[in-house]
């Protein structure tokens, strides 16, 4: 039988089918060029092509999108007519649970399928992609480490595995093996976009900005093509940097340039989009008629039912915009959801109360923002991409203190911060707005 790259079997693949479907998982591997363009001539080719069917519902499944999720959803339906391998069938059984709102026993259920198939590439990126989706820093390190032994330097693949270890161990806080693996996966394939990256979020992790700048200068010609799928994340953490050093127009002028210039409607630019924003606006700088453009362009993603970090980003720019309307849209549709599903939980028991107090941000009740937000940041292994993306929310809290006189909050916030990041200048300026800001009736209290 026709195999992938890896020894994987192909049910139903003629030898050219399988050429494009190894070529639409590289693109997937590496977040450049059109998967999904490429699968989908596999399947012209070979119309009882499991595999290529079941990648192509990975894709759609991971969007993070309601129509895409629909997408997905019918691809699996009609995948399940076709002549069924045992790996196959346990992919099936990952994306229902996926596409059901069941993230955690997706992710689990692809953890058991590796341990038979370690080497079943779209098992192993896709399991990877939930993990971040759903928060997991253990199984974003251990998913990889577990299959790393049946894989060699010889084995098709082998770096962007790497690239993946290297983010798991930054997630997990291991940030000089990080960095090490990261910098290995990139030097054996310069295209890898989550290597590049995860070496990115090592940097940010330990306030290296400078340093930060530099490799994403360093090696920009590899990371920002027009068929870069990744490349606006890419843009978002060398804004960080330029953030964290109080390089502020340069912060400016990547949002209107790479990072936003093409408007782009794909889910995971436009929660770049909304974080860079709302840290700009939370430090105070008027982002002026951003917020508008940005907000009409998440109107056909926020549902309050698909992804509930999307959502809450999706609030960041309603509430930026003045469209209270559809803040309370999306509130609602979490606290009256009749779902009974993890996605619909965490909306309940994460979701609500960030947008509660982001709104109350918004609104100038800093007592309140800050009382909703310091339950709610502790939301690692609920949901919510990297911990990069979910310090948004420690920095609005630390505002909030700050805005709202809790000068014992703010200074023990600001020490939290600087006990991660003891070279930030943001930090610094943290502390020291605690020290000299605080009303002395509410200091002394």
């Amino acid at each position: 039988m026709i195999s992938d790259r890896q020894g994987n079997a192909l049910s139903g693949a003629t030898a050219e089918a399988a050429e494009l479907f190894d070529a639409a998982v590289d693109a997937f591997n590496i977040y450049r060029g059109d998967p999904i363009a490429l699968v989908d001539r596999a399947i012209g080719i070979s119309p009882d092509f499991t595999m290529a069917h079941i990648l192509k519902a990975h894709l759609l499944g991971l969007a993070t999108e309601p129509e895409a999720t629909k997408a997905a959803k019918k691809i699996v339906a009609g995948t399940k007519r076709l002549k069924l391998s045992d790996r196959e069938a346990s992919h099936l059984a990952a994306l229902d649970l996926l596409l059901a709102g069941r993230w955690t026993a997706a992710a689990e259920a692809l953890d058991r399928h590796n341990m038979l198939y370690p080497r079943d590439m779209v098992a192993l990126q896709s399991g990877h992609l939930m993990d971040f989706y759903r928060a997991s820093s253990r199984d974003l390190r251990d998913r990889i480490a577990r299959v790393l032994p049946k894989w060699s330097p010889d084995t098709p693949g082998y770096s962007i595995v790497l690239g993946m270890y290297s983010f798991g161990l930054e997630e997990a806080g291991d940030y000089v093996r990080a960095e090490d693996a990261g910098r290995q996966a990139v030097d054996l394939q310069p295209l890898d976009c989550w290597a590049h990256h995860a070496v990115a979020h090592v940097m940010e992790m330990q306030g290296r900005a400078e340093d930060g700048i530099g490799w994403m200068i360093a090696r920009e010609p590899h990371w920002s093509g027009d068929d870069n799928f990744f490349k606006v994340h890419n843009w978002w953490h060398r804004s960080l940097c330029h953030l964290d050093l109080g390089q502020v127009e340069e912060v400016f002028a990547l949002y209107d340039g790479p990072i936003r210039r093409d408007r782009s409607t794909v889910a995971l630019d436009m929660v770049d989009a909304s974080a860079l924003l709302w840290r700009l606006h939370a430090a105070g700088h008027d982002v002026g008629a951003r917020w508008h453009e940005l907000a009409a362009t998440w109107d056909s993603h926020a549902d309050g039912r698909t992804y509930p970090f999307n959502d809450w980003h999706a609030a960041m720019a309603y509430l930026g915009a003045g469209r209270r309307r559809d803040v309370d849209r999306i509130l609602t549709a979490y606290r009256n959801g009749q779902d009974e599903n993890e996605v619909a939980d965490w909306g309940r028991r994460t979701a609500v109360p960030l947008i509660e107090g982001f709104a109350a941000f918004a609104d100038g009740d800093y007592e309140r923002a800050a009382e909703r937000l310091h339950g709610a940041r502790f939301i690692a292994n609920s949901f919510g991409g990297s911990h990069a993306q979910r310090d948004v929310i420690d920095w609005t809290l630390t505002e909030a203190a700050l805005r709202g006189g809790l000068s014992g909050m703010a200074e023990a916030l600001a020490s939290e911060r600087l006990a991660l990041k003891p070279h930030s200048p943001v930090n610094k300026t943290f502390l020291n707005r605690a020290g000299t800001t605080a009303p002395e009736g509410r200091r002394a209290a």
